[in-house]
């Protein structure tokens, strides 16, 4: 196993793989790479707020507390980041809701090659940072390969691991490996029944703190529906389940060069998704949905959030008593 880690860190930056192992470990393996090679390190330092990655998983586990994971599609600029998550932070603080805020520094799978893919790691993980910090909200971002789950761990309180790559092995072992909390989202060409062997292969790797996430199923070309039979059957997992209400009203690759959607479509699965037991959801919002660069058609106007999760607070304390 130390061979391993030190074989595939050598192509990338050494604090990557360092983390990982057991501290005895970890120290003579940085000094043995460290007289070997020279690597350039991050720009993005974590930055203390007041949560810790145990306190956050217990608020996450809580039966009667919703958490709501909302943010932007993809880091735009710092400033828009800090309005999203200051006026989420204030709603959901009156409400009692778990807030986490949600940004992607690069999104890889993009309709076209063409189109906005966001600020880079270097500078997407210094906006999180920042949000982090000042804000004073845990933070969320999705990683697409092995080394950007080390360096995105080192900074943020949840790892997600896109739908598309849920079955990506290596991918969850190294985001699982960080000690932060990780958020799986189901393969939009998977069952319900099929997480389970995600899960399981988390767990293997010493995964103790899992979410995961219903995000729609491919129906046909260019649409998803969702069951909600499926909250019920990932809950079988013994982790906490999360509904995705936008990407699960997207229309994959409906606009031609980029995907569609139905954010109308949005509030109505949530509320659905709560009432049938999911612990949390996952909301994409902006200020101005259909000037994002990312995924707008689908995301839900930043000014209709705090009715929509008012309203959620209120269906989820029904669901509990039933």
């Amino acid at each position: 196993m130390v061979y391993s880690h030190f074989v595939r860190a050598v192509p990338t930056q050494r604090r990557a793989y360092v983390p990982f192992l057991p501290a005895r470990r970890r120290q003579h393996l940085a000094a043995l790479v460290d007289a070997l090679f020279t690597f350039p390190e991050s720009t993005a330092k974590p930055l203390p707020v007041p949560y810790a990655t145990a306190k956050l998983w217990k608020t996450l586990q809580s039966s009667k507390r919703l958490f709501l994971i909302a943010g932007p599609c993809v880091i735009e600029s710092e400033k828009l980041c800090f309005d999203i998550a200051r006026t989420l932070q204030k709603t959901c603080a009156k409400l009692g809701v778990t807030y986490i805020f949600k940004a992607s520094f690069d999104k890889a799978n993009r309709t076209s090659g063409k189109s906005f893919r966001g600020p880079g790691i270097e500078e997407g993980l210094q906006v999180l940072a920042s949000v982090r910090a000042k804000i004073g909200v845990p933070v969320l971002t999705d990683v697409h390969s092995e080394e950007q789950a080390a360096l995105a761990g080192d900074v943020v309180d949840i790892l997600q691991i896109p739908a598309f790559l849920c079955r990506q092995t290596d991918l969850i072992e190294a985001a699982v490996l960080t000690g932060k909390i990780v958020n799986v989202k189901k393969g939009q060409f998977l069952s319900p029944a099929e997480m389970g062997q995600v899960v399981k292969k988390a767990a293997e790797f010493g995964g103790r703190r899992i979410l995961v996430t219903e995000r729609g199923t491919t129906f046909g070309y260019n649409n998803l529906v969702t069951d909600m039979r499926s909250i019920s059957i990932l809950r079988r997992s013994g982790f906490p389940v999360v509904f995705d209400a936008t990407h699960s009203v997207q229309l994959p690759g409906g606009g031609g060069d980029k995907s569609s959607g139905q954010r109308e479509f949005a509030p109505l699965l949530a509320r659905c998704a709560v009432v049938a037991g999911a612990d949390g959801v996952f909301i994409e919002t902006h200020p101005k949905p259909d000037a994002a660069l990312s995924d707008g058609p689908n995301m839900v106007p930043l000014a209709e959030m705090p009715k929509l999760i008012a309203g959620l607070v209120k269906l989820r304390a029904v669901s509990c008593e039933n």
